[in-house]
C-alpha cells in the first residue's frame, strides 16, 4: 500500500478495541443481553425463538411456538407500542423472515441500559392484538 494513513488509522482502531477491551466486553453484554432475552421469551409464548450472538439478536414473534407461524400483527403492535416507549428498533416483516425483531445492543451500553430495553419489551410484547 503506498498510502500510509489508511494503515495508522487500522492500527489506532485495533489498538482501541485491546486497550478498551471491547471484546471481553462485548462478549459479557451479548451473554447478559441473551439471559434477559430467555427470561422475556419465558414469559411469553409468541416469542417463539431467540437467536443470534453478541450483541446482535433476533427475537421471532410467532402465533404459536408449535406452528411456528409469524405473528405480523404483533410485530407492528409491539414495534410502535416500544418506540412510543422510547425503544427503537428494527422488525422484518418478509415472509420468508417471519416477524424477527432486529436487536443490537450498544457495545458502550451497560446492564442498565439492557434492563431499561426489557421493562419497554415487557409491556410491547403483552399488548396483543
Amino acid at each position: 500500500m503506498s498510502d500510509p494513513l489508511p494503515s495508522a488509522v487500522g492500527l489506532a482502531v485495533l489498538q482501541t478495541i485491546e486497550q478498551e477491551k471491547l471484546l471481553e466486553r462485548s462478549t459479557q453484554m451479548g451473554d447478559y443481553l441473551a439471559a434477559r432475552l430467555a427470561e422475556l421469551q419465558a414469559r411469553f409464548e409468541e416469542i417463539g425463538d431467540v437467536r443470534g450472538m453478541g450483541l446482535l439478536r433476533g427475537i421471532e414473534l410467532v402465533r404459536s411456538r408449535e406452528t411456528r407461524e409469524p405473528h405480523h400483527e404483533l410485530g407492528a403492535l409491539t414495534t410502535q407500542r416500544c418506540l412510543e416507549l422510547g425503544l427503537s428498533m428494527n422488525i422484518r416483516r418478509r415472509p420468508e423472515r417471519g416477524s424477527v425483531w432486529r436487536i443490537r445492543a450498544a457495545a458502550d451500553g451497560g446492564h442498565r441500559d439492557i434492563d431499561l430495553a426489557m421493562t419497554i419489551f415487557d409491556p410491547g410484547v403483552d399488548r396483543k392484538p
